[in-house]
């Protein structure tokens, strides 16, 4: 089973991709489709879940600002499960908001009570108007200790932050990360793999492609050939079988997904 945890439908310089997506997502035998920031939030979860509904292997996350929509559970269940929905995303940074808002809470609470997985979506390179402060994976931990039930996954291993992402990873049973990768991006894949490695949370990785940013396929072939990157520099290696354990990590199962 390969889960690709981490793929968007729409580029802001291109549009709705949904042939493309299509096609890209048929490397992979499921995916998470995120709904984006930055325009019409209502526009965007709609478009998702009419895509999701033609895609069984497809499964959606509504985009949610806690600031700005309205937080009961009554409105979160429309806006997800009453869609075909299984979770929600957040872009704290650059929607400009804290991960521990009070109504953000309000939001956590009420996905805990209706079994949606809620991801924290890191976005680098971040916009110039984004607040950094508000990407630290460190802020989660309020919400993993509130909300100890509630399903987490930190987008991007929380780049840039990657200490803080593992040491959460360590400490919350139900916190993951989402390994997205940039193929071209060596030695920041080098630095992702190993520090995950080193500190011990590979079974908390999830495998991501960032799609439209990157391809599953080239993502799934870097990750595997990930020892041969650097491999004249005598630099210390990651088992091919950790390394294959992102991969076919049965995501949907581990998240409580049919």
């Amino acid at each position: 089973m390969i889960v690709d945890c981490h793929t968007h439908l729409h580029c802001p310089q291109r549009g709705l991709l949904v042939d493309e997506h299509a096609a890209a997502s048929e490397k992979v035998d499921a995916c998470f489709v995120m709904a984006g920031s930055g325009g019409n939030r209502a526009v965007a979860n709609q478009e998702l879940a009419d895509y999701v509904r033609s895609r069984p292997t497809a499964y959606g996350f509504a985009v949610i600002h806690p600031e700005e929509d309205t937080v009961s559970q009554k409105a979160l269940k429309a806006m997800t499960l009453d869609q075909g929905l299984c979770g929600l995303v957040l872009y704290c940074a650059e929607d400009g908001f804290h991960p521990t808002h009070s109504r953000a809470m309000r939001v956590y609470e009420a996905a805990q009570q209706l079994g949606l997985i809620v991801y924290f979506h890191n976005c680098p390179p971040y916009s110039p108007v984004a607040v950094l402060d508000y990407a630290q994976p460190w802020l989660i931990d309020e919400v993993a200790r509130t909300f100890g039930r509630l399903k987490i996954i930190i987008g991007r291993m929380g780049a840039p932050f990657l200490e803080q992402t593992n040491s959460l990873l360590v400490k919350h049973e139900n916190v993951y990360a989402d390994l997205s990768i940039h193929p071209q991006r060596v030695w920041q894949v080098y630095n992702l793999v190993m520090t995950a490695y080193e500190a011990g949370v590979m079974d908390k990785l999830l495998f991501g492609s960032g799609f439209p940013f990157a391809d599953p396929g080239a993502c799934i072939e870097t990750l595997l050939g990930f020892n041969k990157l650097l491999a004249d520099t005598h630099l210390p290696q990651v088992p091919r079988e950790k390394l294959r354990s992102v991969v076919e990590r049965d995501a949907l199962a581990l998240l409580g997904l049919t």
